[in-house]
């Protein structure tokens, strides 16, 4: 064997002997003390650092009842002066109730209290306490208990299905509206009630028409077509029954209901009375013009 093959089959085993170390480093990698007395979880988070994770947290307890006290204590491997570890508190709900900067030691520890009597707290469940340090990989959490407080039981609304209109429909603000069409398809259509109108979206490659019938709840008479918003008179119209005739490319029909006309209501009746009043004044005026004068 020459010295080439022999250093290359030592780099091999190198490598190997390296992944299998690794390998079982990463098994033995401590995970964070949960609920263990104080020393216990500094020995842990010490176990840790050594590990090489960045940042550890965790209470003095797994379990608490609402209004408890909870302390919450940490440690990060490496400090940067001047920069605090985030606490933000995930509730049952998966929405952030708590979020505070704390500021760690000299040596990388931190520390602070949670009052769990306030109204953010008030379901029962799983809270999810976590700490950040200057960035997402340098993180951790733990979990802890809440009792006593109001049971969290997810509700969900079951979706109500939109009516389906038929084949021949126009499916406009959930109303179908009859319709028949050649040289082009209909896309889509809207009720504009500021307009009382209904515009029908069309694709259209030849000269073709459009016959809508709208029902009296959809539209009531039919005054007046829109054709790509320009006036338009190349139509019949036949009770709520209108027919367009439209040409190559048009894209929007614009169909416009009739508008109702107020009836005499009172205003009216007072101007009315003004004016007999006026009237009746003017001719008096006059008659006493003309008589004789001794």
């Amino acid at each position: 064997m020459n010295s080439r093959t022999s250093f290359a089959l030592l780099a091999v085993l190198t490598a190997v002997g390296t992944l299998t170390m690794s390998a079982a480093y990463a098994d033995e990698i401590p995970q964070a003390c949960v609920g263990c007395t104080m020393a216990d979880a500094r020995a842990t988070a010490n176990e840790m650092l050594r590990a090489d994770i960045p940042v550890s947290v965790w209470t003095d307890k797994t379990g608490y009842d609402q209004g408890d006290m909870i302390s919450v204590q940490g440690q990060v491997a490496n400090v940067a002066s001047g920069f605090p570890v985030t606490i933000t508190v995930v509730s049952p709900l998966n929405s952030i109730i708590t979020v505070d900067q704390i500021a760690v030691t000299d040596e990388g520890s931190f520390e602070t209290t949670l009052n769990t009597a306030g109204a953010m707290w008030k379901y029962s469940g799983t809270y999810t306490i976590k700490a950040n340090y200057g960035s997402a990989e340098k993180s951790n959490s733990v979990k802890v208990q809440l009792m006593g407080g109001v049971a969290y039981t997810p509700t969900y609304e079951t979706p109500q299905k939109s009516k389906q209109c038929g084949a021949n429909e126009i499916t406009a603000n959930g109303y179908c509206v009859p319709f028949s069409i050649s040289g082009g398809a209909v896309t889509s259509a809207t009720l504009n009630t500021n307009d009382n109108s209904i515009v029908v979206n069309i694709s259209s490659t030849d000269d073709g028409t459009l016959t809508v019938t709208p029902s009296k709840t959809v539209q009531d008479g039919i005054f007046m077509v829109l054709v790509d918003g320009e006036e338009w008179d190349d139509v019949e119209i036949v009770a709520n029954k209108v027919t367009v005739m439209f040409p190559a490319g048009t894209e929007q029909i614009e169909i416009i209901g009739t508008f109702v006309v107020p009836e005499f209501g009172t205003i009216a009746a007072m101007i009315l009375a003004v004016a007999i009043i006026s009237i009746i004044a003017v001719s008096a005026k006059s008659r006493l013009s003309i008589m004789p004068r001794y």
